[in-house]
């Protein structure tokens, strides 16, 4: 697969089937954009596991937090590396070792390991590089349109709000 550009489809249908992230490299530190994001996809209805060495057993944001990917005790849908490019590499390799299979490796904004996602690809895992999933569902949600960035998203169809809480929209729009 190429991954310089990915279909808005593609990453609507990951967005819709994926319920459980593991979300390598989660930070405790309300400033970090993994604190945020976790945060984020928890507010969105997904079981996000943390993942972090230096925070195993404790508490972020009400989950337990595993020191690898092998520790956690339940099978994850999707890995979210917000590590860097050159760590990618032996966390998809951890990725691939576990059973079930996640069905997605995706890796943050800026990272992007091309030999890793060529053998998790080779075994059947769809791997996303350089995108936030916080960005890409707020973008097909038409949410992050609020703050006036184009979401290059055009529809003369009404959102959706996702039915609880803080106003936010949903991408499981009828129809979409």
């Amino acid at each position: 697969m190429a991954h310089d550009s990915y279909d808005d489809a593609l990453i609507r249908r990951i967005l819709r089937e994926v319920k459980t992230i593991a979300l390598v490299g989660a930070s405790a530190n309300e400033a970090r954009p993994s604190w945020i994001v976790t945060k984020y996809l928890l507010d969105r209805d997904y079981d996000v596991i943390p993942v972090n060495p230096g925070l195993a057993g404790q508490t972020l944001l009400g989950k337990t937090v595993y020191g690898s990917l092998k520790d956690i005790p339940q099978p994850v849908d999707m890995v979210e590396i917000f590590r860097n490019s050159e760590a990618a590499g032996p966390i998809t390799e951890e990725a691939l070792s576990l059973t079930p299979l996640p069905k997605v490796i995706w890796m943050q904004l800026s990272v992007r390991n091309d030999e890793a996602a060529a053998k998790a690809e080779a075994r059947g895992v769809t791997v996303i590089m350089n995108r936030c999933p916080k960005i890409e569902y707020g973008r097909l949600s038409g949410e992050i349109g609020w703050q006036g960035i184009n979401s290059r998203i055009l529809s003369a169809k009404k959102p959706v709000l996702s039915g609880k809480g803080f106003q936010k929209l949903t991408i499981n729009r009828p129809g979409t």
